[in-house]
Parts: C-alpha cells; structure tokens; sequence
C-alpha cells in the first residue's frame, strides 16, 4: 500500500503490455485499441527524472487532466474514456490494486504527433529567456520593451520537438511544425491548442488563477486531431496567482517552480546522476500541487 513517505515511483501490471514509459507516466495496452495511462509520482525537471517522488502527485494529474478533459470534450476532441475505478478495472480486465485508481486513466489508442504544442499568454522561462536574447520566440516578433512576466498582447503558439530522455525537446518554428506534421495537420494542432489555451485561461480567472503557458499532446484518432496525454495540470502549466501578479520579475506559482529553483541553486550539472530531494522540498511541491487541485476543480482530492 502506498504512503506519503512511499510514493509511486514504478509501476506493474500482470499480463499487459508496457508500451512506453515516460518521465511521469507509463502507457500500459489494452484490448479493442485502447491504453491505459498510469500517472505516477515521479518528478522530473530540465528533462530529467529525479529518484525521489512527490506525493500525491499523479493522482492530482490525472484528476484535473479528466476535468478539463470534461469541461470541453463538446469543443476538441479527446482520447478520454474514464478514471480507472475498481468497476472500469473489471471490466477491462486489468488486475491491479487500489493504489491505481484514481491515478490512472483509459484512454483511446493514437497515433501520437511528435510536436509539444507549447501555447504562451505570458513572458516567462525559457519564453523570456529567447525573448532577451533575440527579441522573437520561436521566430514569432514581440515587441520591444517586455517585462519578465508582461502579458502579450495575445497568446502565441510556441511548438517543441518531443524529445525522449536523455534528449531535451528543442524549440521549433510554426513552418518547421508544418514540415513534421503536414499543414492540415499543424493548422489544426494550433488552433486548437489556442482554443483550449483561451478557455483554460478564462475559466481559472474566476477562480483567481493566471496561466502563464501551457503545452498540450495531440494523437490522430481517424485522421481527426485529437487531445491526449495531461491537460492543464501544474506539470504541464505556469500557475500564477491574479491578487500577487506583477510584472517585471519571476512570479510565485503553482507549478515545479520549487524544484528548478532547488536544483538551480545546487548547480546541478544535469549530465550527471540526479540528486535526492530534501522533505522541504518535497512537502513544498506536494501542497502547491494539492493547492492547484482544490483551485481548478473545486473538490479537495
């Protein structure tokens, strides 16, 4: 049985496939074209997954992921079927214990694109960093005189590579997009990617919340571009609260920010094994996520 001081950092599952195992989740196959998404609490950061986990977190991933899986599946289409339950386990016939439910989600098998599509609102991290340098993100002009953290005028598509550790996914430009995906296929990736970007955006603002950036996952379903993977999550998001924003310097938030910060300070040479992370740390990280969960939803976890 899982604890907070033995959080789910592995995961196994008697007589299905392991199809790939990512920095916080692993994809199990199922039958009739459908995966099993198992989030779990490992944390990861610059692309590389550290030893110690954080509890609580893959069940607070997967949860706000099926929110807003929810709050607009009659806008983009999704691979969401449902949160695994002892009752959806049964049938599917998946063995396992409880310490998967809630955490884990049934999915429709995609074809996954090979782009992090990257959608920013904000002037912040490696976007303010490239904006410094050369003025433009991913080729995109901005105009002169930002702040770290200055709202844009509006929000802008920013696409990465996907890359799987060790490498490090790389900043692209919308044409480099259409090259990998076809043009159809990225007009539509963008679109909606601003789409659910915009939604998000304006239903936390009631609830007191900015998203500074975000990135999203898309697989084809037949031949329709469709939304898979976390959705909106503080892995996945900047978080920042409206009553303390203010720009023109790096704001407080919801996300991972704690542990950059902690393995900046380390000066952590990322090619090298990664470091143990102090309870300070992990109890910090644990309670902005349980935060985040209780903002977007509504519901304690």
């Amino acid at each position: 049985m899982l604890t907070e001081e033995n959080p789910m950092l592995a995961t196994k599952l008697p007589g299905l496939e392991l199809l790939h195992r990512g920095k916080v989740r692993d994809v199990y196959e199922l039958p009739e074209n459908h995966v099993l998404l198992v989030a779990t609490d490992r944390a990861s950061a610059f692309d590389v997954i550290l030893p110690t986990g954080i509890p609580h977190k893959g069940e607070i991933l997967t949860q706000i992921s099926a929110f807003w899986y929810e709050q607009t599946s009659d806008v983009i289409p999704n691979a969401f079927i449902s949160v695994l339950n002892e009752q959806i386990a049964y049938e599917f016939g998946i063995q396992c214990t409880p310490d998967y439910f809630g955490r884990s989600m049934i999915m429709k098998k995609t074809e996954v694109l090979k782009v992090e599509a990257v959608v920013r609102g904000y002037l912040s991290g490696s976007g303010w960093i490239e904006y410094q340098e050369k003025g433009s993100i991913c080729d995109i002009e901005l105009p002169t005189g930002l702040l770290e953290s200055s709202q844009l005028i509006e929000p802008i598509f920013t696409p990465t590579t996907k890359a799987e550790p060790p490498e490090h996914d790389t900043p692209i430009n919308y044409e480099q997009v259409e090259q990998l995906l076809g043009r159809e296929t990225a007009n539509a990736v963008k679109l909606r990617s601003l789409a659910l970007y915009r939604y998000g955006s304006h239903y936390v603002a009631q609830q007191g919340l900015i998203i500074a950036d975000t990135k999203f996952e898309f697989g084809i379903i037949n031949d329709e571009v469709t939304l898979i993977d976390e959705v909106m999550t503080p892995d996945s998001s900047r978080f920042w609260s409206s009553e303390k924003y203010f720009p023109g310097k790096s704001q407080p938030s919801f996300d991972k920010q704690p542990l950059r910060d902690y393995l900046k300070n380390l000066n952590w040479d990322i090619e090298q094994s990664a470091p143990e992370l102090p309870e300070q740390v992990v109890n910090s990280m644990s309670a902005r996520y349980l935060q985040a969960h209780k903002i977007i939803t509504g519901h304690n976890l």
